[in-house]
């Protein structure tokens, strides 16, 4: 859907951003309705006096009055309980490709039935997805879909995995968990999304029931995230090794941003702590940026700033470096980091051409970390 920005905000009342796959099998709730507001009490909060509550789910730890909600504007303090607003009730369902979230060792050629809510604990600039990810969830028209009918519809869609996506699925981490669960019963797999701004104890919980994780990490340096994101670096720092301490699959998107991250300093830092922190192994996708939202002051990324991008990080040890948003480019493409055989050659989301066999190179033997069909 394309729209200009203050035409939604006036019609955000009757938007509903979702596949016709989903809105022809569940209903959807109206505006406002009470009747369910307050079912989903949430996990993470900390009670204080004067019927105040402090949330422990994000690092902004916001302290929210009664009947108030917190930064995110989806979770509600609702007489000194918390409660998420959201649990059910997302805003949008689709079936994707999995390397479209993107991930790359990660059951390739596979689908994903993806879902979000709206709300963010962030504020990025540059977000692709603000028309749902910087707005409350009584702006919109919401769809019924309590996670057992999630993993249904993954199923009956053919889908290996429930992907939680699109907006900020740390802000609905108990719908997430509580679908991951009903997924796995149903033997389908859990893929989270994320910028990784969240607590140790939630994140933890989640890699119970989770599969794999793609982390945005949006830049390597304190100043980017304070101006363009309106969060914190070392948090999603302390994600990233907390998910690798817990054995949980990994990637990293880096989205290249013209004159803010894409310098050599700051690109050789990044991979130089990936490395001894996470281990050459982890692979990180290199994106194209183009000017959206509130930053529409820029040029889209120069090819050659991906692959100086891409040089820095292999120069550095990094084995698995992608450079994405530019289909048919060479770097879309994984190779064995032994014998350099081509191992899964893509275009765009599509694979064309896989080398694989039981998870090593067909021409080595060499083991391919990741998580194979």
């Amino acid at each position: 859907m394309s729209i200009h920005r203050r035409t939604f905000l006036k019609q955000t009342g009757t938007i509903c951003l979702a596949s016709s796959a989903a809105s022809t099998l569940w209903p959807l709730y109206a505006k406002n309705d009470t009747n369910e507001r307050y079912s989903h009490e949430a996990r993470y909060y900390e009670k204080l006096p004067n019927r105040k509550v402090k949330c422990k789910l994000c690092p902004r730890e916001c302290i929210i009055d009664d009947q108030e909600t917190g930064y995110c504007g989806v979770r509600e303090n609702h007489g000194g309980t918390y409660y998420t607003l959201v649990h059910s009730r997302p805003c949008t369902a689709h079936v994707d490709p999995i390397e479209k979230k993107p991930l790359f060792h990660f059951l390739p050629g596979s689908l994903a039935f993806s879902i979000a809510t709206v709300g963010c604990n962030v504020e990025c600039k540059f977000c692709q997805n603000w028309q749902i990810s910087q707005i409350r969830p009584e702006q919109v028209q919401n769809y019924d879909m309590p996670p057992t009918q999630v993993a249904a519809l993954a199923k009956r869609n053919n889908s290996l995995s429930i992907a939680y996506t699109y907006s900020e699925p740390v802000i609905f981490t108990e719908y997430m968990y509580d679908c991951a669960v009903a997924g796995r019963e149903a033997g389908i797999r859990s893929v989270m999304i994320s910028n990784g701004y969240i607590q140790k104890q939630p994140m933890t919980d989640l890699c119970n029931v989770l599969h794999a994780v793609k982390i945005d990490l949006k830049a390597f340096s304190e100043k980017f995230y304070t101006d363009l994101v309106a969060g914190e670096l070392k948090p999603v720092l302390d994600t990233l090794v907390l998910l690798k301490s817990l054995g949980m699959w990994v990637e990293i998107v880096y989205l290249v941003i013209p004159t803010h991250n894409d310098s050599s300093t700051e690109l050789r830092a990044l991979s130089k702590w990936i490395v001894n922190e996470l281990g050459p192994d982890v692979p990180i996708h290199f994106s194209k940026f183009y000017p959206q939202y509130r930053l529409k002051n820029l040029p889209p990324t120069p090819q050659s700033t991906l692959d100086n991008a891409r040089k820095i990080a292999l120069d550095a040890g990094i084995h698995f470096c992608y450079i994405g948003n530019i289909p048919g480019h060479e770097a879309e493409n994984t190779y064995c980091p032994s014998c350099h055989k081509l191992l899964i050659r893509r275009t765009g989301y599509i694979i064309n051409e896989n080398n694989l066999k039981n998870g090593k190179c067909s021409a080595c033997q060499t083991p391919i970390p990741g998580m194979w069909i």
